[in-house]
């Protein structure tokens, strides 16, 4: 189980590392909407979703052919650990902005890192497990990473009219334009 602990903690560096830089993705290539499938467009708690999301996928397809023979339940404890990171998130940042009345960087950063720590724990857990899981559990798993695809590639261009969609400072909802971007720093 060294093996697959191993893989786990390389993969919160890999979510966090990877997860930061698509925070700028989107103003870096001139906010080319094509982007705005992985890239955060603008500062909703959505967007942020998406920093671990996709990193968090990208490295449960890297390390499938290393640990699917080392473990049992990998769907399961993929599917679980994706969709903590968006709970943890949400717990943490609304937790302490209601305590502070304000959101604060540092504290947004120490939420992410949270979150993607909390994600690859909860991952670890039930990827360490030694009885095989039920094949409904591996499938209910792969409907949600499916569902979680299907949102995480579609609701940045279609967002929901709610909190987790707008964008604090200003308000909107969904992609902004260059011209927002350039004028809300």
């Amino acid at each position: 189980m060294d093996k697959v602990k191993r893989w786990e903690i390389i993969g919160v560096f890999f979510i966090i590392g990877f997860g930061t830089t698509l925070h700028f993705w989107f103003e870096w290539t001139d906010y080319w909407r094509p982007v705005a499938l992985i890239a955060a467009v603008n500062e909703s708690t959505w967007e942020h979703f998406k920093m671990a999301f996709w990193p968090g996928l990208i490295y449960a397809l890297i390390e499938y052919p290393f640990l699917k023979d080392e473990t049992n339940n990998f769907f399961v404890a993929k599917f679980a650990g994706l969709f903590a990171m968006p709970v943890i998130t949400t717990i943490l940042f609304y937790g302490y902005t209601s305590l502070t009345g304000t959101h604060l960087l540092w504290a947004d950063v120490i939420v992410f890192i949270l979150s993607v720590i909390g994600g690859q724990w909860i991952s670890l857990t039930i990827l360490t497990k030694t009885e095989k899981m039920q094949p409904s559990a591996r499938n209910f798993a792969i409907a949600g990473l499916v569902i979680m695809l299907l949102a995480f590639s579609t609701l940045s261009y279609y967002p929901l009219n709610n909190f987790l969609f707008t964008h604090p400072e200003t308000g909107e909802i969904g992609i902004l334009s260059d011209y927002d971007h350039d004028h809300e720093h």
